[in-house]
């Protein structure tokens, strides 16, 4: 392909951008409009403000095209809910009373309203909130966020680019609402839904829309012949409506598949394609499908997941083989990784040259489109540049640790298993805890209250000293110690006052790790983490929790539980290297914990828990894919747990994801405890466990901790029968959903006093052994 041909077609864009602002300004604006110190003008005018802000950042890059409607306040599928109608019954009536106030009561409930169940967007970390629909749905048109913020955006001078969830992704993505049947497939409510779109996109036409994006990432997955149809349906369909902007359909996640050909032949005008880590299949199913002949070609060449530096050459080559009309962007929404490195002060000034988060990522994209439109030559010092900086990646030290290869290259098959069978150890476990049936714990973490936060500000800037810094931590786990076994908590936590993150806190005390001060990501709603880098190879270099756990144990007689986040999590939740196997890496990370584990039982600790809540979240999307997966990522739990004694319990934890697919996974860990996300779904993961056969001990969630309401005990007892008719009792745990590090100190009292008690009067129902 000549320069001259790509000229014409070659343009810069992005899906999707960073919604939370340089200093988290729409986090503050939103929990400060929930706590009634922010109007809701004020919420709305902080969120104009950082859509222009966007906006302006991305076209002074050189960005063609930018994106509207990818806002949010909370997440975009919700906002998806609200456009086409779909808003359940139980909150209409706050919907109707207050549309803001009843947006977040959809995401958040009330104390009297359950929120939407949420679970992760495919395989990353971000969670987004359920569709819940049923045979009485009835769909309706609600175009004014997307209108409004397109306008907003032209208003300003923008070609802009409205980004919609696609009808096929929005069905998929629902589940049953609450009375309905569970065989019930929202996808059968494809016809009531295309009208909607219809009128969404005849809207956004008048608005002044030239495209519209429908992003299809569902049909990255697996797909029956019967949802492939109704894919060639829907594009088929909204292709021929005369009403309507140009239509791209955007994939991304992977390789398109067997659903290339059908939006191929779809009368749309555009396919956006991620040619990431699915380069080589999409541009094999590309060239089977002949080619997108008359239609545009969004390239994603810049890893949109990812926070390394592109490689120039490699994208250049993949572009120059790619149809004449071409234009580029990231794999996926920028939403998946922070907004600047540039603030960065405490990294290596080495290593942030080999780092790109948003801004840098779209400079990388516009750097691609100049090349592509103009020829490599007029990007020569950029490419060489590039260049430069993936070789110092590739031969610094950072990157090798001759030990810790070769501990992890004499791992044996007998280094990830138990000494004892489950049997033996169950027995032996329960001998020597002593614990009464129905059992209640909690994940691990308490609230981190806002002196906490002080504590840990004021020890970075100097104001307090290590000595007044731990005096203050050993204040907040006496607290928590004395509050549970005052509610009658059977096995107790430290409650983790030490720890700012469950994988950052690690992180910063192993090797080959590197943590960010401004990193910022979106995991839900205004819930933000910053995931650490993971440059280099892992090892521990001392022990990094026992001397809490220890001093909390020595504040009382009951088992206080060891508490670590697995080698999967820890990977899922980082930014991880991409020059070798993520299975090379889940070793050295397992063998790190592994050293861990060994001190905490050392030290005296009888439970430990080794969390994995992203096994299931980092499941690939293709099942062909699955088996090479869940080897590597059960084999590096197991390598994690497998040292200890017979009458030492581990217990493992997940949340917010569709167990069902990973049940067998779940019980290769050979873990003696699991405890699960079960609230929001109504138990369905006790159920799921029951239908395999799950032999160990369980504990499915009967509080929801992502909700700031008070479950009261008849409603969390309830919940406990429905799991133990799945599950039985000598086998059934009591617990929240996860951990307690977002919830206020008055709700977690009050919601653990009760989950207590439902315990204590369910155990009372219970026959006399």
């Amino acid at each position: 392909m000549t320069a001259k041909s790509a000229a014409a077609a070659a343009r810069a864009t992005v899906y999707g951008y960073p919604r939370q602002g340089p200093n988290r300004e729409l986090k503050k604006a939103i929990e400060g409009y929930w706590k009634g110190r922010v109007t809701a003008d004020a919420l709305r005018e902080t969120a104009a403000d950082l859509r222009r802000s966007n906006w302006r950042q991305l076209a002074d890059a050189g960005v063609h095209e930018v994106p509207t409607g990818d806002f949010s306040y909370y997440d975009h599928v919700l906002d998806t809910s609200v456009m086409v109608g779909a808003v359940p019954q139980r909150h209409r009536e706050a919907v109707t009373a207050d549309a803001l106030d009843g947006y977040f009561a959809m995401a958040r409930g009330t104390q009297d309203v359950a929120p939407l169940e949420m679970t992760k967007w495919f395989d990353t970390n971000y969670h987004y909130l359920v569709p819940e629909l049923g045979l009485d749905t009835v769909f309706t048109a609600d175009s004014a966020k997307q209108v409004t913020e397109l306008k907003e955006a032209l208003a300003l001078g923008h070609t802009a680019r409205p980004v919609l969830v696609g009808p096929v992704t929005y069905l998929l993505l629902a589940k049953p609402a609450p009375g309905v049947a569970a065989d019930f497939e929202p996808l059968t409510l494809l016809d009531r839904l295309l009208p909607v779109y219809a009128e969404v996109l005849a809207d956004l036409r008048a608005a002044g829309a030239q495209w519209v994006q429908l992003d299809e990432p569902a049909l990255v997955q697996d797909r029956s012949p019967a949802e492939l149809n109704a894919a060639a349906r829907t594009y088929r369909e909204l292709g021929l409506l005369t009403d309507r902007p140009k239509l791209l359909v955007a994939s991304y996640f992977g390789r398109l598949g067997e659903a290339l050909p059908v939006l191929a032949k779809a009368p749309v005008e555009g396919l956006a394609l991620d040619f990431t880590d699915a380069a080589a299949a999409n541009l094999e199913d590309l060239a089977a499908a002949g080619g997108l002949p008359g239609k545009r070609l969004v390239a994603g060449v810049v890893n949109g997941r990812n926070i390394w530096i592109n490689d120039y050459e490699e994208s250049l080559s993949t572009l120059l083989g790619l149809a004449d009309r071409v234009d580029v962007a990231a794999s996926c929404s920028l939403l998946h990784v922070p907004l600047d490195k540039a603030p960065e002060r405490d990294i290596n000034p080495q290593i942030l040259r080999w780092l790109a988060f948003a801004r840098q990522k779209t400079a990388e994209i516009v750097t691609l489109a100049t090349a592509l439109a103009q020829g490599t030559g007029s990007v020569t010092a950029e490419i060489a540049t590039n260049r430069a900086d993936l070789v110092s990646r590739a031969n610094s030290p950072i990157t090798h640790d001759p030990a810790v290869r070769a501990r992890t290259a004499a791992v044996t098959n007998a280094d990830g298993r138990r000494s004892h069978p489950y049997t033996e150890r169950a027995a032996t476990q329960r001998a020597h805890l002593k614990l009464p049936l129905l059992p209640t714990t909690t994940i691990g973490s308490f609230p981190q209250t806002d002196e906490l936060r002080t504590a840990r500000a004021d020890l970075r800037a100097g104001r307090i000293d290590t000595a007044g810094y731990e005096g203050r931590i050993k204040a907040e786990i006496g607290e928590v110690i004395s509050f549970q076994e005052n509610a009658g908590i059977d096995v107790l936590v430290h409650g983790e006052p030490e720890r700012n993150d469950m994988v950052q806190y690690f992180a910063e005390q192993l090797t080959g790790y590197l943590a960010t001060q401004h990193g910022w990501v979106q995991s839900y709603g205004t819930r933000y983490v910053r995931p650490p880098i993971l440059a280099g190879d892992i090892s521990r270099p001392e022990p990094m929790t026992v001397r809490w756990t220890s001093y909390a144990q020595s504040l009382t007689d009951r088992p206080v539980k060891g508490m670590l986040t697995g080698p999967v999590t820890m990977l899922a939740w980082s930014f991880v290297r991409d020059d070798q196997p993520l299975g090379h890496t889940a070793r050295q990370v397992a063998l790190a914990l592994r050293d861990e584990v060994d001190d905490l039982e050392t030290g005296g600790t009888s439970v430990i828990q080794v969390d994995e809540p992203a096994l299931r979240e980092t499941l690939p999307l293709r099942a062909a894919d699955h088996a090479t997966y869940l080897a590597w990522a059960t084999e590096s739990f197991r390598l994690t747990t497998s040292g200890v004694r017979p009458d030492t319990q581990i217990h493992t934890h997940m949340c917010y994801a569709e167990f069902g697919d990973i049940v067998q996974a779940i019980d290769d860990l050979d873990a003696d405890v699991i405890s699960l996300e079960a609230a929001r779904s109504h138990m369905q993961v006790a159920r799921e466990l029951a239908a395999h056969g799950y032999p160990r001990e369980a504990g499915p969630g009967v509080y929801d901790i992502h909700s700031p309401r008070v479950p009261d005990a008849d409603e969390a007892a309830a919940l406990l029968r429905k799991g133990l008719k799945a599950i039985p009792a000598e086998r059934l745990w009591v617990n929240p959903d996860c951990g307690l590090k977002t919830r206020g100190w008055p709700e977690t009292k009050a919601s653990l006093e009760n989950l207590v008690t439902a315990a204590r009067t369910v155990r009372s129902e219970l026959p006399t052994p």
